[in-house]
């Protein structure tokens, strides 16, 4: 598989441990997709001009994770605040104007020209791209992380050009998700899921309705695991794998997750 994701690049701040993760939805999905055995991976968003930004570049790198159509502009990486309680993240606000709540990215010709070499492109509400979707549509299956954004207008505006959706629910009842799924098959997307923690995935193809359960492991941080999940799953039915073997891929790719700190590891020494 192929696999471009376009959208947020930011740094987790752990304020306790003194420490900063790279993340963001968009890269985390790009960085475990690597690690999944996509063939080829390339990363686009708006990059600061400090020196989170450029940690985060360096760990793309070495993560095989190619970056170079993206954009550098003057401000400061987002800098979400993160606090452990019991293994979940609790986020509190960064420093306000960071370059993704000040700058979305334009998609021109030649982006559209390389967008077309791959298989999937992956972004997410976070990456104020939904005004793009027609545009990607034309060049390559879209898949899209809603995570808990339901609401009737913005699936109406988002799901008609979307191959893969999937939401985050773990306070939804299972009738709920079940309307939910169904709701967005008919407005257009081929395969949906939502995840719910510890109640595990449900997933629809408009024909079957399909249940993964969690894998038990010992959790250290809940960060990226969804994103973990997502690479999981787009990468196994990619390559050809039936729903439940991709699922059951996911599941284990986020249980994995949950065993380090951050969302996929990369510490660095955090002052305030």
């Amino acid at each position: 598989m192929k696999i471009i994701a376009i959208g947020d690049n930011v740094t987790d701040c752990y304020i306790e441990e003194g420490v900063y993760y790279p993340g963001g939805n968009a890269v985390n999905v790009a960085v475990n997709c690597k690690r999944n055995g996509a063939e080829k991976v390339h990363y686009l968003g708006v990059f600061g001009d400090d020196e989170p930004a450029d940690y985060i570049k360096k760990c793309l790198a070495e993560e095989g994770v190619s970056y170079e159509r993206s954009r550098k502009v003057y401000a400061h990486t987002a800098q979400p605040r993160v606090y452990l309680k019991d293994g979940d993240r609790v986020f509190a606000p960064g420093p306000r104007d960071s370059c993704q709540h000040l700058f979305s990215i334009k998609i021109g010709k030649e982006d559209l020209d390389i967008i077309g070499g791959f298989d999937i492109c992956h972004t997410s509400c976070y990456s104020n791209l939904e005004y793009e979707l027609p545009k990607l549509h034309e060049k390559c299956r879209i898949s899209f992380d809603f995570s808990d954004r339901h609401e009737k207008e913005y699936l109406e505006r988002t799901c008609p050009y979307l191959t893969f959706a999937f939401f985050s629910g773990s306070d939804m009842e299972e009738e709920e998700c079940r309307e939910l799924l169904k709701q967005v098959h008919k407005l257009g997307v081929k395969t949906a899921g939502v995840t719910r923690g510890a109640k595990g995935a449900i997933f629809y193809d408009g024909k079957e309705f399909y249940r993964q359960g969690i894998i038990k492991i010992h959790v250290i941080d809940t960060m990226g695991a969804g994103d973990s999940f997502i690479a999981g799953f787009l990468t196994a039915y990619a390559d050809g794998k039936t729903m439940e073997d991709s699922l059951a891929c996911a599941a284990q790719r986020s249980a994995v997750t949950c065993t380090f700190h951050g969302g996929f590891g990369h510490p660095h020494p955090y002052r305030d």
